[in-house]
Formats: structure tokens, C-alpha cells, sequence
């Protein structure tokens, strides 16, 4: 955890400083391209957490992991956190860039309706006395909601939309300028550590928690069973 959180908060501070400071301008969107320093890390996360949630609802139906449930139990509103500031700081951009703050297109209906999934999946887990119910729950619904990570990422693709196509995985070179392109990568490695800190200090902590209810539980059963 220490040496986790030390990198996080040391790879973002770089990041961060050389995205806003030392980056140029984009020809075209001027200073609001810096936006996209956090926008594009966001949504890269709010998929890739939850192609993770997915593997872990996998590990969950089929292995019966109680890791697997609690760490997904954990990683939901962490992911419905990053994509809520995949969303925002769209809106942020779309004002100056398209003269509105949102637009029912194919990519932005598409992450919202993976934003209700994240949610839903948090509420869901918690929403049974029994853990194991929820976490059942859960898993499939993670699972069916699966389907809405490739709608995402190939919407721009597949319809016509405002939101412009892929400019830095697609094949061949990448569609920006290396000096807004490597900042960009260094800003999604710090987000990317900080929110694998994240995951991993509330999954620990819930783990401690379970052990802590474990042990008050054993110990009222003792003396409960000690005679007066």
C-alpha cells in the first residue's frame, strides 16, 4: 500500500504539472484541450474498471471467491466515481467545443448508461441482509451490463456521432501531437495507480471490518455459552 499510493501520487503530481503547465495549447481547441487530461484517463477507467468488475463476478459465480465479492463490492463506487468525472468534464468540453453541454449521441448515452450500471451494481450488492445474495446479484448484473463496454468503445465507429473517433488507440500513429500525447499517457498511469490505491485501501478495509464482525461475533457466542 505504501509504495502503491507513493507511486500514484508521485506519477499524477508529474502528470498533472506537465498537462497543465508545460503542455501547448491545441491548434485548434486552444487551453480547453487540457480537459482532456482528465477526461480521457476518466473514461478509460470507467471501461476498464469494469471490464474488472465483470472478471471478478466471473470469479465470483464460478470459483465462489469471497475476494472476489468483496473486492467487487468495493471497486463499484469507485468506478461510478470516475465515470462521473468522465461525464462532467465531457460536459466541460462540449460547452465551448459544440455549443452544448450534452447531446443524446451514441458515446454519451452509452457512459451514462454505464453510470447507472456502476451505481446500480453498488446498490444492488448492498441491498440484502445475506452478502452472498447480494454479491450473487451483483455479479450478474455485472455481467449482462458487460455488453455496454464494446457499445462504448466502438459507438463513434458504428454510428455517427459528434464525439470524435478514437485518437490515441486506434491502429497506426496516434492522431495528437507527441507533446500533448505524452503527458496525456503519464496523466492515465497516475489516475490509473491512485485508482488501483483506492480500490485496494477500501477493499482492505472491508476486509478488516469482516474480521472485526467475526471476532465480536465469536465472542458473544463464548459467552453466551459460559454458564453464569
Amino acid at each position: 500500500m505504501p509504495v502503491l499510493w507513493a507511486a500514484a501520487l508521485a506519477v499524477l503530481a508529474l502528470g498533472v504539472a506537465w498537462a497543465l503547465v508545460f503542455s501547448p495549447p491545441d491548434w485548434q481547441q486552444g487551453e480547453t484541450v487540457r480537459i482532456m487530461y482528465v477526461h480521457v484517463p476518466m473514461a478509460w477507467l470507467a471501461m476498464g474498471g469494469y471490464t474488472g468488475l465483470a472478471i471478478l463476478s466471473v470469479m465470483s459465480l464460478i470459483w465462489r471467491h469471497p475476494l472476489a465479492d468483496l473486492t467487487a463490492r468495493e471497486l463499484s463506487p469507485v468506478g461510478a466515481a470516475a465515470t462521473a468525472l468522465c461525464l462532467a468534464t465531457g460536459s466541460l468540453w462540449g460547452k465551448p467545443m459544440w455549443g452544448t453541454w450534452w447531446v443524446w449521441d451514441a458515446r454519451l448515452t452509452s457512459v451514462l448508461v454505464l453510470f447507472f450500471l456502476w451505481l446500480g451494481h453498488a446498490a444492488l450488492v448492498r441491498a440484502f441482509d445475506d452478502p452472498e445474495r447480494g454479491a450473487r446479484a451483483g455479479a450478474i448484473l455485472a455481467l449482462v451490463g458487460f455488453v455496454n463496454v464494446p457499445i462504448v468503445k466502438f459507438s463513434v465507429d458504428w454510428w455517427n456521432t459528434l464525439h470524435q473517433p478514437a485518437s490515441v488507440t486506434r491502429m497506426g500513429a496516434p492522431a495528437m501531437h507527441v507533446d500533448i500525447l505524452y503527458p496525456l499517457l503519464v496523466c492515465t498511469l497516475g489516475y490509473t495507480l491512485l485508482f488501483a490505491a483506492v480500490v485496494l485501501a477500501r477493499t482492505r478495509a472491508a476486509v478488516m471490518e469482516r474480521r472485526v464482525r467475526a471476532l465480536q461475533l465469536a465472542r458473544a457466542r463464548r459467552e453466551d455459552a459460559t454458564p453464569a
